[in-house]
């Protein structure tokens, strides 16, 4: 089979990219060949005939809204056999349901009031019937997928419209019955805390129980795989519950506002999940000041371990959510005690941390977790001898049962792709047509999010009520709490048990462990903000290069885990997931290093611009899509755009928005932009200024009405704050 480039199709409406296929159908003898009585799959290439069929397949690349629900009906005979998945994954990005379903059944499956012209013209379709076949289908796909887009409380006008549809025009039929049900299903289900599994609030807990402070005794109880199959059966639980349209950069972008306090409940349940952890972590290290530096060891090791349970169980969400808590301020800095903690165990945890570098936009964790998805069991590599024993046989351990695992993934690896793809291609393009090219893009994350789903249904894990209701119980350290508690652990440790060889030795290790260098300076000690009203953290401190996760200083269930400052990088963030306002689409701060957060799929080589390939790119001053052009990407400027992270001086200086800018936008235009991201009025354009951040002690401040484009300094990180005129 070969493929060729047949160019594009314009109609009104719409636009579609042709592709040319041809395929062998038959291979024959030759005359002579056959007058030998030869077959023609068993003679040399010189005695055979072939003969080929070229067949077009047409796939929209934009349209009106009419348009790309028309081509629901028709994508089969364009041999656009993916169209209907990808549209109905991605469609609430520009449309609602109801609007969906209207232009569907209204338009082209009331064939009373559809003229003939407009059958015609549906691909051919030659009668009542086809037509009928072809609807029924759409319809079961979208009820097989996404049948949570038809939940619509209390009225469910969407699913009553269905069914009357169906009791005029297929009535009695398996559809018709499937739909009453589903009607029922919603009106008889209660409303369910998609979050009940990682709630820590008091209405979750028994009558009497209390928030507490975990016991040492009590956390050593729990054997560390019973501790990694409990936090994988919760992760697994709410994973397999997420709706994959709410991590549409589109959509998800918007949770801040306070319209959508309740927009993307599935996305944010995950994220408190992985936040409880976390914070779990840090409360049974540092909750109890009467802990001994080697008690204190024990539980880091303990916590280490379950971290390799989770990785055999191919939880990579408790997995990072364990390693983020470990390298947070308050337990990195605690030096005394990783001296206590084992070798072999610092190499473990070495291993554990590298699977989430950041080295080339975290390669290594992406190409890990699709490996591990179409895997019946984890694939464990070590370079300590020991370790590898260790994982070896807990693995053997696993096979021996016989059931399949599943893969539970860190979900803001996704979300941050979904962002970045939603800043750097354009809704509409020229005509202002769908751009369904982005939408194509777009579920290329949304068809691994469903992979894994699927994947999680391979687990076979038993809730254990007395873990998880232990967990439940556990009261989380507030940062400024963890960072005060850190330094009273530090400074009641002595120092002086260690001799001065093996304390240079063990610093050395550890230098080597967190900063790949021979030198360890320790973090510089900063006094913490009050925090904000609610009980929660006050300075939200998450990665731009791990998660790009943003804090909302008005939930009151923030995370509250300070990273690692080295001397190389003082302001490089390490680890974590957001909150429940987490958001791949801005973050804390940017490593110095320029680490992109994007997706690698959007990445372009340094030596070559054109490195996407045939990938499609928007040309912004065209309006339209260009087939050759590379995507913007932050922290380089390429093909006259790029993107740039913009922070709000004052109270929300700790939270950045992607703005995607090209050669052609002034002051005014990326102001105003920039404010509607940040949810603020865009008339008090003249009241900011905008200043582009060189280093701690520069600034770069931009004239009213200076091209971005070009006045940037395009050799540091491409960060900017909007501040308020003096």
């Amino acid at each position: 089979t070969t493929f060729q480039d047949g160019g594009e199709e314009v109609e009104d409406g719409a636009v579609y990219n042709v592709t040319l296929k041809k395929v062998q159908i038959q291979q024959a003898a030759n005359k002579g060949a056959r007058w030998l009585g030869g077959e023609g799959d068993q003679l040399p290439p010189e005695h055979t005939v072939r003969q080929y069929e070229t067949s077009k397949i047409r796939a929209i690349k934009a349209g009106t809204l009419e348009k790309l629900v028309e081509n629901l009906l028709t994508a089969f005979g364009d041999a656009d056999f993916s169209y209907i998945s990808i549209f109905l994954a991605t469609y609430r990005a520009f449309a609602s349901p109801r609007a969906v379903l209207e232009l569907l059944l209204d338009r082209f499956g009331n064939l009373e009031t559809s003229n003939q012209g407009e059958v015609a013209n549906l691909n051919s379709l030659e009668s009542e019937m086809v037509l009928r076949a072809e609807i029924a289908s759409v319809l079961r796909a979208w009820l097989d997928q996404c049948s949570e887009d038809f939940r619509e409380p209390p009225d469910y006008m969407c699913l009553l419209k269905l069914l009357d549809y169906l009791k005029n025009n297929m009535p009695n039929s398996d559809m018709e019955s499937r739909v009453q049900n589903l009607l029922k299903q919603f009106q008889n289900q209660e409303v369910e805390a998609v979050d009940g599994f990682c709630s820590t609030s008091s209405s979750d807990l028994v009558d009497g129980e209390e928030l507490e402070i975990s016991n040492p005794e009590e956390f050593s109880s729990f054997q560390d795989h019973v501790v990694a199959e409990q936090l994988t059966y919760m992760d697994v639980m709410l994973f397999r519950r997420v709706v994959p349209y709410h991590c549409l950069g589109s959509i998800w972008s918007q949770r801040d506002k306070k319209e959508n306090k309740n927009l993307a409940p599935t996305v944010r349940a995950t994220i408190t999940q992985f936040n409880a952890v976390t914070k779990c972590v840090i409360s049974t290290i540092l909750g109890t000041r009467e802990l001994k530096i080697q008690q204190r060891a024990k539980i880091i090791e303990k916590w280490i371990h379950i971290a390799h349970e989770c990785r055999i169980l191919k939880n990579f969400s408790s997995l990072r959510a364990i390693i983020s808590a470990l390298q947070s301020n308050s337990i990195y800095r605690l030096k005394t005690t990783w001296m206590c903690v084992s070798k072999d165990i610092l190499l473990m945890y070495e291993e554990l941390s590298e699977i989430f570098s950041d080295h080339d936009n975290y390669l290594t964790s992406r190409e890990l977790l699709m490996k591990e998805a179409t895997s019946k069991f984890a694939n464990l590599d070590s370079s300590e001898k020991e370790n590898q024993k260790k994982s070896q046989k807990r693995l053997q351990l696993q096979k021996n049962k016989g059931v399949m695992q599943g893969t539970v993934p860190y979900l803001g690896t996704f979300l941050t792709d979904l962002i970045m793809l939603d800043t750097a291609l354009q809704d509409y393009v020229e005509g202002g047509l769908i751009n369904f090219e982005k939408r194509r893009r777009e579920f290329e994350v949304i068809a691994q999010i469903k992979l894994l789903q699927s994947s999680c249904n391979s687990y076979c894990l038993i809730p254990d009520q007395k873990f998880i209701q232990w967990f439940r119980r556990q009261r989380h350290l507030t940062e400024e709490e963890s960072y005060k508690l850190s330094r009273e652990a530090e400074a009641a440790a002595d120092t002086n048990i260690l001799s001065p060889k093996s304390q240079k030795s063990m610093v050395k290790r550890i230098s080597t462990l967190f900063l790949g260098t021979d030198v360890f300076t320790p973090p510089k000690e900063q006094p913490l903000k009050s925090s904000p009203a609610g009980g929660s953290s006050g300075e939200s401190t998450d990665s731009a290069s791990v998660s790009s996760c943003e804090f909302n200083h008005s939930e009151t269930e923030d995370v509250c885990v300070t990273p690692v400052s080295s001397p190389e990088d003082p302001l490089k963030k390490i680890s974590g997931y957001s909150l429940s306002s987490c958001s791949p689409d801005s973050s804390m701060s940017t490593p110095s290093s320029g680490v992109s957060s994007l997706p690698s799929f959007l990445l372009a080589s340094t030596d070559d611009k054109s490195s996407v390939g045939s990938d499609k790119g928007y040309d912004s001053d065209k309006g339209s899509i260009s087939s050759d052009k590379a995507l913007p990407v932050y922290n380089r400027q390429s093909e006259g755009s790029c993107i740039i992270r913009v922070s709000m001086d004052g109270l929300q200086d700790s939270i950045y928005k992607s703005i995607l800018i090209t050669n052609q936008d002034r002051i005014p235009d990326v102001t105003q932009r920039a404010l509607l991201k940040h949810n603020l009025e865009p008339d008090a354009v003249e009241d900011y200024e905008l200043v582009q951040v060189i280093s701690e002690d520069k600034e770069l401040v931009f004239p009213r009405d200076a091209n971005v484009f070009y006045g940037m300094n395009s050799h540091v990180n491409f960060d900017f704050i909007l501040r308020k005129r003096a």
